[in-house]
């Protein structure tokens, strides 16, 4: 972990197994994940890296991004993505690229956890 008083990205190798489950904001239903490499745990500016892991019926609020672009990397499961309105299946192999500005989300609307990386660039949507 970083130093809140000198915030310089710092290189490390973790094991994922060290880094804690967390429920985000607008996350809701067993909507947890895991943050590898963020502003917090390392002092990345430029890159938030994460591996989510949702329930069955679990889900993140639909929202969008002033700044941030993100891709989403589905590895197990299936669940429902929303882009602008749009909803389409989404399941194993399926990479999902969402620009600034969409309005997005994600649900799992199968019978076994969904899960999923999510890559976001920059690390904090800040104009």
């Amino acid at each position: 972990m970083i130093d809140p008083k000198d915030p310089k990205a710092v290189p490390f190798i973790r094991n994922i197994a060290e880094v804690p489950w967390q429920q985000f904001p607008a996350h809701f239903g067993g909507a947890l994940s895991k943050a590898l490499v963020s502003p917090e745990g390392c002092g990345a500016r430029r890159i938030d890296h994460r591996i989510s892991a949702y329930q069955p019926m679990a889900y993140v609020q639909v929202h969008a991004h002033q700044v941030q672009e993100q891709v989403y990397h589905v590895l197990e499961g299936e669940g429902l993505m929303e882009l602008d309105g749009r909803r389409q299946v989404v399941r194993k192999h399926d990479v999902v690229f969402v620009p600034p500005g969409v309005a997005h989300g994600i649900g799992n609307t199968g019978l076994t956890d969904l899960v999923f990386l999510v890559i976001t660039a920059p690390a904090e949507d800040r104009l």
